[in-house]
């Protein structure tokens, strides 16, 4: 299994705007491409930046391929809506994990 992990700093003024987004219709539209079997989404305790939060989305794909058709046919898009939407307020760090057996 393929794990992509979004970390995220998200400025404090539009946190609860953000997160609501991000539960309400971002993480849906990710789920919607039908490359992910499922997800996780995570408020980050250890923080300590003031003026942000910091969050985790973990998306679970089957297979690489998944990921790549993802990141080739959705994520452009989803990434310019999210910068449309919330401009210079966030930052995201991504990471691309294999699960080890």
């Amino acid at each position: 299994m393929i794990t992509y992990n979004v970390t995220v700093s998200v400025d404090k003024a539009i946190e609860a705007e953000w997160v609501q987004w991000m539960k309400g219709e971002h993480i849906n539209k990710v789920i919607a491409t039908g490359l992910f079997g499922g997800y996780k989404f995570y408020k980050v305790l250890s923080h300590d930046d003031p003026a942000t939060s910091t969050y985790c989305a973990m998306y679970f794909a089957p297979t690489l391929n998944d990921f790549v058709k993802y990141l080739n046919d959705f994520a452009p898009a989803l990434r310019a809506e999210a910068d449309a939407k919330f401009p210079g307020k966030f930052a995201a760090f991504r990471t691309l994990l294999e699960e080890v057996s």
